[in-house]
């Protein structure tokens, strides 16, 4: 089991449905941002041709050389789209509460190689130039919308 309540692999899901509630559209949410985030940010490019000599290849793979980051893997097609449909269900929330639209999106986004949110309470709330306790109560009613409007597509 992951840190989203999923099991590692798609083809290893629960097939029992598990219950619409709160708990579950976060988690849902956060592995949706995850999968956004592990996504390339470009194609494909011609970088691989840069180091054509043998010489500065070798130096540049013996000696650790190397300005490339840690990329976590690329998702699997299973899980672009429940993002896919996942990250849908912000548009769950009416268009006049714009800002518990872009509270929800933003706590979605959490990095796939550390688990960490990108945006934290209180960096939200500064952003915001509310208190930190009145953005949580934001996420909270927001949240609470999307379960709402799934229960009734539910039913």
């Amino acid at each position: 089991m992951t840190r989203f309540g999923l099991s590692s692999t798609d083809s290893e899901r629960d097939t029992q449905p598990a219950p619409i509630d709160a708990p579950f559209v976060i988690a849902r949410l956060e592995e949706a941002g995850a999968t956004l985030l592990a996504l390339p940010g470009t194609g494909w490019t011609t970088k691989l041709r840069q180091s054509s000599l043998e010489i500065v290849r070798t130096a540049i793979e013996n000696y650790g050389w190397s300005d490339k980051r840690l990329r976590p893997a690329i998702p699997s097609a299973a899980r672009i789209s429940r993002m896919d449909e996942v990250m849908g269900w912000i548009t769950l929330i009416p268009l006049d509460r714009y800002v518990l639209r872009r509270i929800v999106g933003a706590r979605a986004l959490v990095n796939p190689t550390t688990d960490r949110h990108l945006f934290p309470w209180r960096r939200l709330a500064a952003t915001l130039g509310a208190d930190h306790k009145a953005v949580q109560r934001w996420h909270r009613q927001g949240i609470d919308m999307i379960v709402a409007a799934l229960k009734r597509q539910d039913a």
